[in-house]
């Protein structure tokens, strides 16, 4: 039903990987989408990512957020989990924004299933990024893998919302390590998991707003004007 294409990173990103993104990237992706208009990938591209079980405020804020991103032409990267994942995927689209979803699992499968349709149409509209092979057998390994993929293809993060033990916390370091922009919203801080503080020490931001993203869109690179151009003109078709 897809074809899938194979690419090195670098050939995804259209870039020289350096020492710190060559350490963990891994060796080859599998590709499947608007291949032609969205490789190599256009900036700039923001991770939107938290729990599986938001609350009612953080589904809110993830919305606004997004919502202001697309309106900035910002790519929304996201991992296709429940809760925060599904919204900023979901949110994007309603909007008329591009989206990129990075798999934990290979190509073929779906997960979570309630997903299905939601992962084929950003396979056939936008584009679905995994590093593991098809029929590879799915760990909980490979979404701490996915983490740091997502964090290396993105040009910043943004965590809306998570817990204690949560799994965005290696994207957050992961994003650290890379000297990407990472950000935590308030809701995220004011419950101030105990990982929040060490984030902080190493130069992790709150958003307090989503309506006020000035210091987050000033640390993301932006396209060219013939970029943008090429941009807008796969939008429209």
């Amino acid at each position: 039903m897809f074809e899938f294409t194979e690419l090195r990173p670098e050939d995804l990103l259209g870039s020289t990987l350096n020492e710190y993104e060559a350490k963990y990237a891994p060796k080859r992706l599998q590709v499947v989408g608007k291949i032609q208009e969205l490789v190599p990938l256009p900036v700039p591209r923001v991770s939107v990512v938290g729990t599986r079980q938001p609350t009612d405020e953080g589904i809110a804020f993830a919305r606004r957020l997004v919502e202001n991103l697309v309106r900035e032409r910002v790519i929304i990267v996201s991992g296709l989990a429940r809760g925060i994942d599904t919204v900023a995927h979901r949110t994007a689209l309603e909007k008329g924004g591009r989206t990129i979803a990075v798999l934990g699992t290979p190509l073929d499968r779906f997960y979570p299933p309630e997903n299905r349709e939601l992962q084929l149409m950003l396979m056939r509209e936008h584009l679905v990024i995994s590093q593991f092979p098809i029929g590879s057998p799915v760990t909980r390994k490979n979404f701490v893998l996915r983490n740091r993929t997502m964090a290396l293809i993105s040009n910043a993060t943004v965590i809306v919302e998570a817990g204690e033990k949560s799994g965005v916390i290696s994207q957050a370091w992961e994003s650290i390590r890379l000297n990407r922009p990472l950000f935590v919203s308030r809701l995220v801080e004011s419950r101030r998991p105990s990982w929040v503080d060490e984030l902080m020490k190493y130069g992790a931001m709150v958003l307090q707003d989503p309506d006020e993203l000035d210091e987050l869109l000033d640390l993301l690179p932006w396209m060219s004007p013939q970029e943008l151009v090429r941009q807008l003109t796969s939008l429209n078709h």
